[in-house]
Order: C-alpha cells, then structure tokens, then sequence
C-alpha cells in the first residue's frame, strides 16, 4: 500500500480530503493505549473473563460489513496506520480470524513494487525519529525479501479488523479521548485497474502531479556562435557547386547569408530583384529592421536548375551588403545574439581590404571567424611570375583619397590597386601621367575569375585611352627607376616666371625651421614657381604638400615643374587666399612666401594661426621692411615666440675672367610655433577681458 512521502527538496501535492474522508478520519483515530494492548486485545472492549473464541467471532462479524475490492472497480484504500507486532498470544487467534475471513485483495495488487519497498523503508526510519509506537515495526534490513502473497493477505485482513474495532473502542470509549492519539492517513488515490498492464504502484512517488506542483529553472547563457566569414576563391565559379566540401556545409547550415548584391546573385544563382522576399530583405537592412522573417531564395526548382552556380537550394535568408554599413552591422550582432548562424561572404581573404577587418574592428575578435580564401592579389601575382609579397597594395574600391597611391608611385615597388567603376584603371592612369608617373607597366585583370575574364597588358599612355570595367585588378610593374625632386633644386631646373623663385640660401633655411616630418601636411602659400614645396615633398613623402597660387599662368609652371620631378604628392590650387584656405586640410607646417603686402595680411596670419595644431609651425619670408613689421607684431599679440633670421648671401659669378661674389637681397625670415594653450587658474580672469 502506498504512503504519502516527504521528498528532501520536492513538494509532494496533498489532496484535499472531502467531509466523508475527514469524518472517517476522527473515526479512526485509536488511544495510544490500545495499540499498546495489541490489535485484537483492547482494554475497553475485551476484559480479562472474556473468551478468545467470542472476541474472534465479532471479529469476524464485524469483518463481514467490510467493503469489497474487486479488480473492475476502484475503491479506496482502507486507512491503516503501522501497528506493533501482535504478540505471541494472540497470534493463534488471528490465524483463526484470518483463515474465515476472504482477502479484499488480490496477491497480484498485494506485492509491493520496488518503489513502494524504498518508499516504505524510509517511512519506517522517519517513523523511527518521532514516533516510540512504530519502533519495533521497522524492519531490520531493509534490504531483505517481501513477503509472499499468502502472508500479505494474512497481515491485510489482521489490519482491516485492527481498524474496525479502534473505530468501535472509540464509539464506545469517550473518556479516553484525552490520551494521546495518533492521526492515521487515508490513502485517497484510486487503484489502477487491472487491465490497465501496470499497477498502481508502479507510478509512485506521482511524478507528475510532482512536477505540476513546482517549476525548476536552471537559466544557463550560451555564448553564440560567432559570425562566419568565408572568402570566395577568385578564380573558381561561384556556387554551391564550386565550393569545397566544408565550405558547401557552412553554407547550407547557415540561417542567414550576406555579401554584396552582385555577389549574393552569382553565389544563389538567381537575381535578387526577381524574389519580392529578397526585396523585403534588402530594404531590412537599409533601414535597420528585420524582414527576413520568410527564406529569401524562393525561386522554383526550374529556375534553381536552370542556373549552374546555383546547386542545392538554399535555405539561408540573404541579405544584401549595403551602405552605409552601420545599419548592416547592428543587424548582423543583433542576429548573432539571438543565435542565427551568419555566413558573410567576400572576395578571396576577408581581411585584404575586405569585410573582415571592419566585423573584426567593431565585434571582437572573438565574435568573427575567418576563412580566407586566395585574394585577386595572389591570382594576379600568380599570372605574372611576381612575387607578391614585394607588392604594395592598395584599395580604391568605394574610396576616393588618392593619395596612398600618390606616395606608394615614388617607391620603386610594384602596385597591386583594386578598382572600381569610378576609379576605373584609365582614369587612375590619367591621374599618373598628369604628376609625371610614367615609369610603369599596367597589367589590368577584368573579371577575374569569370568565362568572359579579359587580360590587359599596357602601357600608362595606352591605358589612360582605354575603358575597362567595374571591378578590376590593376598591377603596375615599374619599368625604369622612379623620378623623385630633391633638396637645393637649381632653377634651370624649373619653368620660372619672371625669375620670382625663391634663393636656394633661403629655401635651406627655411626648411630647416619648418622641420617638416614625413606624414605632415604642408602648406606653401604664395608658391611663386613651387621650388619650396617640390623640396618639401622630400622631407614628407608620407604626407601631402598643397602649393597654393593665385596667378593662373604661375600655377601652370608649378604643375610642370610637379610632372618634371614625379611629384605625385603635390597638389596644386589656383586660388586667392584666405578665401581658397578654408577647403584645404588642416596642415602641420605653412610656408608663407607672399602676398602679405596688401590688405589681407591679417586675415592671412589669422587662419594660419588658426588652423595650426598645439605645436604646428609656421615659417613666414619677408622681402619688405612692412610685411615684416606686420608678421613680429601679429605673432607678439598673440604671445607666440619667435625665431628671426636674416639671410644675406653672396653668389659667386664670372668677371672679367675671374669670379666676383654677388649679393643677393637680403630677406627676413620669421618663424613661429603654436604654444599649449595656459590652464586657467581658479578666479583668475582670461587675458583680453
């Protein structure tokens, strides 16, 4: 029979017993000290002259109005609670009982399963701490054989008459209400039937009434998968069908899938336009938000085969790479952490100007995992029979700054430059030629890869004449050494007008007070024939020289003198200033060597000074007695130290069969440099108010 158990850690449910049951219950409820008396002996019923055999016979009266169990039909459990052995005076007498009376169970129902044995055996050890009454009832070894059916039949009809005459006593005893009494448990659970193929017992402890009563969350947090980046060969089809292995597993695994729209096309092998899913998808990640809830690739078998590069079907939503970037990344971590797995595709090795090295810069490295693939690089290299680790490369795909490509010309090193349709190789090679750079060979590669793939082998005149396509690989191979200015440049060197070209005596000097580094940006105003600024493109050849001129037939000389000597890094504008200064960028060093005389002056020194970084220096050369005036009382005002230096040099020349020293005029030069701005102390008032 079953027991209703506490379970360290479960709570067991409790059935709330009806009025019928809580009567049954006070009914049932047995002085202590008729137990103490045995189950067949009470102190209130049999007295000492009273016969064995007419105690029996009651016994087995009273047994008789019992309820019958049958097997077709539940019935309750009768309410027994564990009693003390009988002892052996009595036990003739119940076998005398018990042989009249017919078992109310079957053997079958009678054996207890496993369950009930453990169930029952830690009832006894409870039993055991709070009860004195149940001692001897706990069995020995816990571990030794039940009982046979006989036997339990027996024990059941002993403890069916145990109960019925405890109600009697109690009907018939109301003093002994006030001895201590014992709450016997009425198993309320109906009895499975038998043809049900498993007993009762057989679900105990209830394990789902258990489970129905209390919840256990265990809330765990599963780092997410990062996003895959996986490089596409170059030079193999794209598609399913000319990926590896490994590769076609990733892509048939992922949720979602994104690369560029041209890109996206030829791996899926349908048009993105085609799908109004696709659509949904790609307006998604312009704006920000998810439309992705449908598979995108929903194109009908027919069209999936009518495409080579498509292969098996894609499950994977696609969503195309878009500008700005900002909204796709969010999307793609937003995706990340809510456990999709993303695949991004790119172009041979993600981190060679790819998407890897920005999911890289704004994930994590631990968020992003890379699979590179051969690069156009690599392909094109691979072709010519150059070793590509002596190549610079550089990207001009979606960029407009060229002048990474200006300072890598004058480096004697192969170029390796990734195109697009707006920085197409003929107008990169136009470009070149207007600076002078025409030492190089142009190997141009459209379509790598691709059936219709074209190779180009030119040179710089025959490319700029050309058109090519929008994605390209262009490599330049110099063919003679690179033509570079240098310090101390002789002015015969140069396209002069009017001999307004500053002396080499003063062009040294002055470059040795700009300090000029290599990534600086410097600014030459009033560049005259724009010795200063070829001579200052040595010293920053990392950087950018801007040689500002307002005369139109001047700046013409300066862009022959930049094409002359290779120049690349110099810039040149035709402007008045300060208007033209405003566009320019912020520079570190500035050349002034005129156009302080008219009323501009100040509005000249002021953006200058303005425009300055902490530390910046300036470098003004004055012929007239008034510019420099004007220079050393500016720069006073402003409480900036300066350094003035008057050169005054002699050149040696030819007289009547000698050499004579003639002077040169004499000029001023007045340097300057941007001092840290003073902390302002507590109540202290700044200068000027």
């Amino acid at each position: 029979m079953k027991h209703q158990v506490s379970l360290p850690g479960f709570a067991v449910p409790t059935h709330t017993p009806d009025t019928q049951t809580r009567d049954d219950d006070a009914a049932n409820t047995v002085p202590a000290e008729a137990f103490a008396a045995g189950p067949l002996a009470t102190p209130c019923e049999h007295p000492a002259g009273q016969p064995l055999a007419q105690a029996a016979a009651e016994a087995d009266e009273q047994a008789a109005n019992l309820p019958k169990f049958s097997a077709d039909a539940p019935a309750a459990a009768p309410n027994i609670c564990a009693v003390a052995e009988p002892t052996a005076t009595c036990n003739a007498a119940a076998d005398a009982d018990t042989a009249r009376i017919e078992a109310p169970v079957t053997a079958d129902e009678a054996l207890p399963s496993a369950d009930n044995t453990n169930t029952e055996t830690a009832d006894a050890d409870a039993s055991d701490r709070d009860d004195p009454l149940l001692i001897d009832s706990a069995p020995e070894n816990a571990d030794e054989a039940p009982a046979t059916p006989a036997e339990l039949a027996v024990e059941s009809a002993a403890t069916a008459a145990t109960s019925t005459l405890a109600a009697n006593t109690t009907q018939a005893a109301p003093e002994a209400e006030s001895a201590p009494t014992i709450a016997a448990t009425r198993a309320a659970t109906p009895a499975s039937p038998v043809g049900s193929g498993t007993s009762e017992q057989d679900d105990w402890p209830p394990m789902s009434e258990m489970l129905q009563s209390f919840f256990v969350f265990e809330p765990t947090t599963v780092a997410p998968e990062p996003i895959t980046v996986m490089g596409l060969d170059c030079a193999r089809p794209r598609g399913l069908a000319g990926l590896a292995e490994a590769q076609r597993q990733l892509a048939e695994q992922a949720d979602v899938i994104c690369a560029g729209r041209m890109l996206l096309e030829e791996f899926s092998g349908s048009s993105l336009e085609s799908s109004n899913t696709s659509n949904l998808a790609a307006t998604g990640a312009a704006d920000g938000h998810s439309t992705e809830g449908q598979p995108a690739h929903d194109q009908t078998a027919d069209d999936q085969n009518a495409s080579p590069a498509a292969g098996p079907a894609l499950k994977a939503r696609l969503l195309p790479l878009t500008t700005p970037l900002e909204p796709l990344l969010t999307r793609l971590s937003q995706l990340r952490a809510a456990g999709e797995r993303v695949l991004v595709l790119a172009d041979g090795d993600p981190l060679l100007f790819g998407i890897g090295a920005t999911l890289v810069r704004r994930m994590g490295a631990d968020a992003v995992r890379l699979l590179p693939a051969v690069s156009s690089l690599q392909q094109a290299c691979a072709r010519l029979s150059l070793p590509w680790h002596k190549v610079i490369c550089l990207s001009l795909h979606g960029r407009d700054d060229l002048r990474p490509l200006n300072v890598a010309c004058g480096k004697n090193a192969p170029l390796c430059i990734l195109t697009d349709a707006r920085m197409s190789p003929d107008v990169l090679a136009r470009h070149l030629l207007d600076r002078g750079v025409d030492w190089f060979d142009a190997h141009i590669f459209e379509r790598m890869g691709a059936a219709d793939e074209c190779v180009s082998h030119l040179s710089m005149a025959d490319a700029a004449g050309r058109e090519f396509g929008p994605a390209c690989t262009m490599v330049l191979i110099p063919m003679a050494p690179a033509r570079r200015p240098h310090l101390g440049l002789d002015a015969d060197q140069l396209a002069v007008d009017r001999g307004l070209i500053s002396k080499k005596p003063v062009r040294a000097a002055a470059l040795a007070l700009l300090r000029i580094e290599a990534g600086h940006v410097v600014w030459d105003l009033g560049s005259g024939s724009g010795a200063v600024a070829l001579e200052a493109s040595v010293l920053a050849h990392e950087g950018r020289v801007i040689a500002v001129e307002r005369s139109a037939g001047r700046a013409m000389g300066i862009q022959e003198n930049r094409r002359r000597f290779g120049a690349a890094n110099v810039e040149v504008r035709l402007g008045q200033a300060p208007e033209c200064l405003p566009g320019l960028p912020d520079p570190q060093r500035v050349f002034i060597g005129g156009g302080l005389s008219g009323d501009d002056g100040d509005d000249i020194l002021g953006h200058v000074c303005l425009r300055l970084p902490v530390g910046g220096r300036v470098v003004v050369s004055c012929v007239l007695l008034d510019s420099f005036s004007l220079c050393r009382r500016f720069f006073e005002d402003l409480g900036w130290p300066v350094e003035i230096l008057q050169i005054s040099a002699s050149e040696g020349k030819s007289l009547g069969g000698d050499v004579h020293l003639a002077a040169m005029n004499p000029v001023f030069l007045l340097a300057a440099q941007k001092p840290a701005p003073a902390p302002i102390q507590s109540g202290a008032q700044p200068e000027g108010r």
